[in-house]
């Protein structure tokens, strides 16, 4: 193959059919011999993998990968805002089916789903003068590897979707009703995934690293199982994913969120940026906007970073998030450290006033924004580490990593406390992932504590101290749910969808905003104290959520106003 998806450059083509108006047949029926369709396309492997690349292109979409995830972020228990900000509307759950992530979100799945599938139609049937066997099963896996992850987005953002494998060409076509979240991994997801793992590379050459793996379809795999519940299933296909060899921690967490170490060890799937590729573009700029071309850049560094260093810091971490790293404490035995107070996940994903790095190349604090009730600011995915602030143009060319390798460890952990209830073996991966970061283990807390840990996730600032239970499936699911996934993978995309698969989102917001009510009544005696150096405000992230919060109604998005006006099968 010889277009590299992992150049940050990808290109965007367009198959138009165009309506020639005027008088006269022998004018209508004259054929333009530069216009390019799909009767003149689709004539060499270059063509098709330029068709190839622009459904990776739809990886791109801010919605999907950049700033629109923010709204996202916004809704469960690790991110908050202020009220003039635009993602209030999710943190508070007042959002509605005309809000800009939801429609934007829809629209740019579906361009990825018809841009697969037009990928999909044309090599199954293409001449094999033009495609060799082995070409074209690579090229329709990675079609539908990528098919299969924007149905699992749509079926795990809106709980449902209109189901379409072909290109339309007629009305009805167009006019479908919905399928449920179930229907979607039956009918799609799965079979996509089954097929992409039987004919995908484990490994690209270094020059296509970025295109879809076996071990990026088999990750997938398990994590539909597990969105299912189907536990046994899960296991199996993180196992094969774990033992396969290919895939390792990277010794430096933060590896994970620069532009310095990209498709890395620990990589299993990730949408490629360019800070340099388009100069000019707007970061949030996309491929399909009228007369402008795509940035590849993204623009959710501007979003995260801290408003006096070129950003808006439009979400902010929870005091909850905040106080769990805190909690989660260093091992000072573990070489990693080097005699560092905080962890290196805290170090690599949230910058508190008493940290301990420098931020945009200066002391933290030396600009100030620690106050009014900001505790800390989200680093992970800004360009703290290596540049004096933020791109002006909202440009950030810093990969958003979709599936590592600590996700499936974690995951396989769960899945397996829910199908065998192994206690020892969820303790393995969860301490693999324990010990990269520096932090003491769950089996030294074990074996120091009479086999006994503490919940982490209770704040001590409000509780004065935590449980300390024993291991049983019960209280390391807790742990998984309320401490690993959490500061493992703040910000990645994944929190919201987790609580409400788990069914314990009013719980938690019932419970922060209990500790919004405490912090309040005793703000005299904790500000600027540790472990928050909270000052002025406490701020309220979960007074309406946990007010607001219906399942009906919220564990989903509704589906958009336009797609109800617009598809008749739907109605109103």
């Amino acid at each position: 193959m010889n277009i590299r998806i992992n150049t940050k450059k990808i290109i965007g083509f367009a198959l138009t059919s165009s309506l020639l108006f005027g008088c006269g047949q022998d004018f209508l029926e004259e054929v333009n011999p530069n216009a390019i369709t799909t009767e003149t396309f689709w004539k060499s492997p270059e063509q098709f993998q330029s068709g190839l690349t622009t459904a990776y292109a739809a990886l791109q979409f801010q919605s999907i990968s950049g700033t629109g995830l923010v709204y996202e972020m916004a809704l469960g228990d690790i991110g908050g805002t202020e009220s003039w900000y635009r993602p209030t509307a999710f943190r508070n759950l007042t959002y509605n089916d005309a809000s800009i992530q939801v429609t934007d979100k829809w629209n740019e799945l579906y361009i990825g789903i018809f841009r697969t599938n037009q990928v999909i139609g044309q090599v199954q049937t293409v001449d094999p003068s033009i495609l060799g066997e082995e070409e074209r099963l690579e090229i329709e896996a990675q079609a539908r590897f990528l098919r299969a992850f924007f149905y699992f987005q749509l079926a795990t953002t809106y709980g449902q979707g209109v189901l379409r494998t072909t290109v339309p060409d007629a009305d009805e076509d167009f006019n479908k009703g919905l399928s449920t979240k179930e229907e979607i991994y039956s009918t799609v997801v799965l079979p996509d995934l089954e097929f992409a793992k039987a004919h995908l590379p484990e490994q690209w050459p270094e020059s296509e690293k970025g295109r879809a793996t076996w071990g990026a379809a088999t990750a997938l795999k398990g994590k539909s199982h597990l969105f299912q519940e189907e536990w046994d299933l899960a296991a199996t296909e993180f196992k094969e994913v774990i033992d396969a060899g290919i895939y390792s921690l990277v010794p430096d967490y933060m590896d994970n969120f620069t532009h310095l170490n990209e498709h890395n060890e620990e990589s299993i799937f990730e949408t490629a940026y360019s800070a340099e590729v388009n100069p000019g573009a707007n970061g949030n700029t996309v491929d399909d906007t009228p007369n402008t071309t795509g940035s590849e850049a993204s623009g959710i560094a501007t979003q995260f970073g801290q408003l006096n260093f070129g950003a808006y810091n439009t979400l902010l971490p929870s005091y909850y998030l905040h106080e769990i790293y805190v909690n989660d404490e260093v091992d000072p035995s573990n070489p990693i450290n080097e005699g560092n107070i905080h962890s290196s996940r805290l170090s690599a994903s949230i910058v508190p006033i008493n940290g301990e790095t420098d931020y945009y190349l200066l002391p933290i604090g030396e600009r100030g924004g620690w106050a009014f009730g900001q505790s800390a600011y989200i680093k992970k995915y800004t360009n703290w580490y290596h540049l004096p602030n933020e791109d002006g143009n909202s440009r950030s060319g810093i990969n958003f990593r979709h599936i590592r390798l600590a996700d499936v460890y974690l995951m396989y952990a769960e899945a397996i406390l829910q199908s065998t209830g192994d206690i020892d073996e969820a303790i393995t991966y969860i301490d693999i992932v324990r010990s990269r970061a520096g932090v003491i283990t769950l089996r030294t807390y074990l074996d120091e504590n009479g086999n006994t840990f503490p919940q982490l996730h209770i704040s001590k600032q409000v509780h004065g101290t935590q449980p300390w239970v024993s291991p049983n499936p019960a209280t390391l699911l807790t742990h998984l749910r309320r401490v690993e996934r959490p500061i493992e993978l703040a910000f990645e995309g994944h929190r919201y969808k987790d609580l409400v698969r788990w069914g314990i989102v009013q719980d938690v917001f019932d419970e922060l905003r209990a500790d919004e009510i405490w912090r309040e009544a005793n703000k005299d005696g904790i500000f600027d104290q540790a472990p928050l150096y909270i000052q002025e405000r406490i701020r309220p992230d979960f007074l309406l959520s946990s007010q607001n919060y219906n399942p009906s109604v919220h564990n989903y998005f509704p589906v958009p106003a336009g797609e109800l006006q617009n598809n008749e099968a739907l109605g109103q």
